[in-house]
């Protein structure tokens, strides 16, 4: 609320920026934007878009799909993210829900809790056509949290002069205009032979969605459906190749196709998936304000959008302002995708292209396998391993070694996460086992370092090494375009269309606990300390940062709780106004940084200047109340919140409380390694603001007490092997060596 009050007055002090609409000298194209009701420029340019729902990269075959083979050679491929927010029951978006969205640029759907058939339009003398139930489709959307204007694409294509036409049901509520009517409607290709009068014509092939609605009406009734697959599914995807190649045979000299698997297939699916996106051509750069708008070529190579900042990935509300921008419209701030544009260079070899799309799919439908008994495995063994390390500090001094090893193998679990996607696990035979495997590999060795060198007899050297690699690795991965974090077990999954590039909260948590207890470990050896600070606001900037980081709950929670460390590690006293000015200085940190991000062009923005302008069309509080809602949801997690509560329990009953063998191990810990108290407090202090304003909640503390906690007891282990021995039962007093600093 601070920070959407801090943006809102910035954004009264300053004009609307204005910005250059020419594309840029590299030829990319640039996604232009205009108010919901601005005049745009005249339509100009042609597009044809061809909507196939279900279609995977690993349905195409070179014999199988000859034309949407030749289509990926010839022109540029990606994985495409076809999720939407579905009604509570449905996993997957459905054909009519993925059209919507293209409709609207802005994530649409349908109520019911499966995939209704869909409406066929009613035709008019003149040609055109009406979508029947077309007020309700607009209706739902206004009840939901992302509010969809549905046809808004048609609408702003009709009001610039442009003719939309439309092939198919399907098609017709992606070209349908804000009314729910369609300037030219066919239900078959050979009913519209000539589609050159035409500025935007849609298409379906749909022949995979049918073939999965036939299989689940065949089946008996009360049966749970199945994906569609074998010989069905190759005769379907075979036919949906040949509506392809007729429509291909149809379209005009001139003109840009875009293929996009833009939904599911349907009833018969139970999993979503990531699709085929394919666009190929290069329209004729007439009309508009810049000669070079809608001059992008698709040639051979992978496609790439300012939305998902990654090769070979697109979403389904790119499409929308693909289509627009390919005619030489604005966009209207409706639609949040952005324009596809080529990215990096592809194989030679199509089959090649088509092997390394399928297999990024592929891992998504691993990692979805997979996660929910990760982190049960996860939870379980810290649970228990804390149990037993709590018996060790107690009753058996013989077993402190073994506990300070497991206790840095462990620490370093959360960076081996990432680190694991360096290896193609999911491709093993039996992927859950050879992604424990993968992380304890990466976790052995990380914790063989941290015991190799002299350090390793420090108490905090160690848990230094491992938050270091933690801090270091994360904070590359993120100036190199957050590879680690896509499809990793503790990060995003391109499939569910959540965030595709920047620190999600899970790698913050990680992220910012490495930092703060690296930055408390090398204290002790670090001169002068304002090095330590100077990574430390390296690191924050880099959390926030528009072109690294891009994450805008994490940088509050990690100013504060580097703030609360630098004070301690001074010496300095935490009071409340000083807590109070430390809060105001991270919420008008982040503040700056999106209002930075809000002032480039509209397509070069992440999610930090998009909140900007929600603020300034007051929409802040709605955004913020169903972060808050979804923040308060995650306690409903059992695993991480359990996690959480145990990990606390341990630092606070366990290591800050005397043993049967002397003065309490934090005690001596802190005694030997002053800094450490500071880190500790610092990391805590991020952890749970960070839980306080992010939507992720619970999972942020979960992840951060997973590093601090078991790189805390490896130190604190240290120092009681390092403490005297005394008499069982009777702690000893704290000694000038062991006595912990005054705050």
């Amino acid at each position: 609320m601070v920070v959407t009050l801090l943006l809102g007055l910035l954004l009264l002090a300053l004009p609307t920026p204005a910005h250059a609409d020419e594309a840029r000298a590299s030829g990319e194209t640039r996604t232009r934007t205009a108010p919901l009701h601005a005049a745009t420029a005249e339509a100009s340019g042609r597009v044809v878009v061809i909507g196939v729902p279900g279609l995977l990269w690993s349905d195409l075959d070179r014999r199988r799909t000859p034309n949407l083979w030749r289509l990926t050679g010839e022109g540029s491929s990606a994985s495409l993210s076809s999720r939407v927010i579905p009604p509570s029951g449905r996993n997957v978006t459905c054909p009519v829900s993925g059209w919507l969205t293209v409709s609207a640029g802005q994530r649409a759907g349908t109520a019911g809790s499966d995939c209704a058939a869909t409406p066929v339009p009613q035709a008019a003398p003149d040609g055109s056509a009406t979508i029947p139930g077309w007020d309700a489709f607009a209706a739902y959307q206004r009840t939901q949290s992302y509010g969809g204007r549905i046809g808004l694409l048609g609408q702003t294509i009709v009001d610039a002069g442009g003719k939309v036409a439309a092939i198919g049901p399907g098609a017709a509520l992606g070209a349908a205009d804000a009314s729910g009517k369609v300037q030219k409607y066919a239900a078959t290709l050979n009913e519209l032979p000539d589609l050159t009068p035409y500025t935007a014509v849609f298409t379906e092939a749909g022949e995979i969605a049918e073939a999965a609605a036939a299989r689940r009406a065949a089946g008996p009734p009360g049966t749970t459906p199945s994906d569609l697959t074998g010989t069905a599914r190759d005769a379907a995807v075979l036919a949906a190749d040949q509506t392809v190649g007729d429509i291909l045979g149809r379209v005009p000299s001139g003109s840009v196709v875009l293929v996009a698997g833009l939904a599911d297939s349907g009833v018969g699916s139970l999993d979503p998936h990531l699709h085929v996106a394919i666009a190929s051509g290069a329209p004729n750069a007439t009309g508009g304000t810049s000669a070079t708008i809608g001059a992008s070529p698709y040639g051979r190579g992978y496609l790439t959008a300012t939305s998902t900042r990654q090769d070979a990935l697109v979403t389904i509300t790119d499409l929308t302002a693909t289509i627009l921008t390919t005619v030489g419209l604005d966009v209207p701030q409706g639609v949040v995708g952005r324009a596809w544009q080529r990215g990096g260079d592809a194989p030679e070899d199509t089959a090649e292209i088509v092997a390394e799309l399928a297999d990024a799919d592929l891992a998504s439908q691993v990692l979805r396998d997979v996660r929910q008994p990760f982190f049960i495995a996860l939870v379980a063994i810290q649970v228990l391993f804390y149990g037993l390390a709590a018996f060790v500090i107690r009753r058996r001094r013989r077993m402190l070694t073994t506990t300070q090893v497991v206790a840095v193998i462990s620490g370093a679990i959360p960076i081996s996460t990432f680190l694991a996607q360096l290896v193609p696990w999911w491709h093993m035979a039996y992927p859950m086992p050879a992604l424990i495997v993968t992380i304890l590999g990466f976790a052995g060795a990380i914790a063989a370092l941290a015991f190799a060198g002299p350090w390793r007899g420090h108490v905090a050297g160690p848990l230094t090494v491992v938050a270091a690699v933690s801090s270091l690795a994360l904070l590359l991965d993120v100036m190199t375009g957050s590879t680690l974090q896509v499809n990793a077990v503790t990060g995003y999954e391109p499939v569910t269309g959540g965030r595709f590039y920047g620190f999600g909260n899970m790698p913050f948590a990680i992220f910012a606990t490495g930092t703060i207890l690296a930055l408390a470990g090398l204290a002790h050896v670090v001169r002068p300390r304002f090095l330590l600070l100077a990574y430390g606001v390296l690191a924050i900037v880099a959390d926030g940062w528009p072109g690294w980081g891009a994450d805008f709950g994490g940088v509050p929670a990690f100013v504060v709780g580097f703030a609360i460390f630098a004070l301690m590690l001074y010496g300095l006293r935490v009071s409340f106004v000083r807590l109070v000015a430390i809060g105001a200085a991270g919420a008008v940190l982040i503040a700056a940084i999106a209002l930075f991000d809000w002032l480039r062009p509209a397509d070069r923005r992440t999610h930090l200047g998009a909140f900007v302008q929600q603020v300034a069309d007051g929409e802040g509080p709605e955004v913020l109340g169903r972060k808050l809602g979804a923040m308060l949801n995650t306690l409903g997690n059992a695993e991480l919140t359990l996690l959480s509560v145990v990990a606390i329990a341990f630092l606070f009953l366990v290591l800050a409380r005397p043993s049967r063998w002397g003065a309490p191990a934090l005690t001596l810990a802190y005694g030997r390694a002053p800094a450490l108290r500071a880190g500790l407090f610092g990391a805590l202090a991020a952890t749970m603001t960070g839980f306080l304003i992010n939507d992720s909640g619970i999972a942020i503390p979960a992840m951060a007490l997973t590093v601090a906690v078991p790189l805390t007891l490896a130190a604190s282990v240290r120092a009681l092997q390092l403490a005297p021995p005394t008499t069982p039962g009777r702690p000893s007093a704290p000694t000038a060596a062991t006595a912990p600093p005054a705050p």
